[in-house]
């Protein structure tokens, strides 16, 4: 687990290591979310990108077979 700190203008820099696995880029979005004292960065996509990241995806035991039809 990577540790980060906070500046004293409540800044944090992300790991060049982990920034490159992701593919962030300088300016990005991130949205927060937290849940249970938890915080998670998650990296803001648009919509262009996301085209087509589920086409073949196996939905069985995950819908009922009426949504399937």
């Amino acid at each position: 687990m990577t540790q980060v700190a906070i500046s004293s203008k409540y800044q944090i820099v992300i790991p060049s290591e982990i920034r490159k696995r992701l593919n962030i880029k300088s300016g990005q979005k991130l949205q927060i979310l937290v849940k249970d004292g938890i915080m998670t960065l998650v990296p803001d996509r648009s919509l262009e990108s996301l085209r087509g990241f589920v086409q073949g995806i196996d939905i069985r035991g995950y819908r009922e077979e009426e949504d399937r039809l």
